[in-house]
């Protein structure tokens, strides 16, 4: 099953036509997808009786995030080996955990616009919860993941460096716009195997990063088992799981996004987001 945020409308999309899930579920489920997450064994119950539902075309540009209203944004990092090796990090023992907040989410294919500073790319996939989850095992974690999307952790590492702490993650991960997710959410049972899936980035038409999750120290079972072990993980928690090497930081000599540059960014089985990067103008 796909899901798409169509205009701030849920709907499916059934081979490329958007099915709205309030009109077709005669009001069962509202238009939000907060809804649906809330409900989500219910949901699926329903879509799985659906069938072949006429939907009507669509246009990228109607794509929002196809998300809810998460209560809790985790972010993983030095996720893949390759990333911390470029960080000159050591590969850590448990999951480095920090956040982001929910005000940085975007479509995507919206625009972004860059505040002053050094802003990098970071592709990565996204889990989404659609069932409650406390202590589970890694063995049923997948049972409490609604779906998978494409994201892109944004980072201005001006200020993610800045003293006096050491790190800024959270802050310098949550500009307005630095959460672009999308272009659907995708249910688990939609992949062959959904622990290995190519990922990539590209700037314009260079491509920057490439990867396959299956490289990833710890998977999304892991990480949905070791998060909901400390605390409980809510429908509609997202959980960014980290990104592969090729970030703009660790080049020699960094390279930062630029106005006008176009970011893609693709996960095998969900499909492409393109961001635009704009600066932010001066003020005054």
């Amino acid at each position: 099953m796909r899901l798409i945020n169509l205009a701030g409308r849920a709907a499916l999309d059934q081979g490329g036509t958007a099915v709205d899930i309030e009109e077709a579920s005669a009001g069962r489920f509202s238009a939000a997808f907060q809804d649906l997450l809330e409900r989500w064994d219910e949901f699926r119950d329903w879509a799985a009786t659906l069938g072949d539902a006429d939907g009507r075309p669509f246009e990228e540009a109607e794509l929002a995030a196809p998300v809810g209203t998460p209560r809790q944004i985790f972010a993983i990092g030095l996720n893949y080996r390759g990333h911390a090796e470029e960080t000159g990090i050591d590969i850590p023992d448990t999951p480095m955990v920090f956040t982001k907040f929910a005000s940085s989410i975007t479509g995507p294919y919206d625009d972004v616009v860059m505040p002053p500073g050094s802003v990098d790319w970071e592709a990565e996939l996204v889990a989404v919860i659609g069932r409650r989850a406390e202590g589970v095992a890694v063995e049923r974690a997948w049972e409490h993941v609604a779906g998978l999307t494409v994201g892109q952790d944004l980072s201005e590492r001006d200020l993610q460096v800045k003293p006096p702490a050491p790190q800024q993650f959270s802050l310098a991960k949550s500009h307005p716009g630095f959460a672009p997710l999308g272009p659907a959410l995708v249910t688990p049972d939609e992949f062959a195997n959904p622990d290995d899936l190519e990922i990539s980035c590209a700037i314009d038409d260079q491509q920057v990063q490439q990867a396959r999750t299956g490289d990833l120290i710890f998977t999304v079972p892991f990480l949905v088992s070791y998060l909901s072990g400390i605390l409980p993980l809510l429908p509609g928690d997202l959980i960014f799981t980290g990104t592969p090497s090729g970030i703009g930081f660790a080049l020699n000599p960094p390279r930062y996004l630029r106005d006008g540059e176009r970011l893609s960014t693709y996960v095998e089985g969900i499909g492409t987001m393109r961001n635009r990067m704009t600066a932010a103008k001066a003020r005054g």
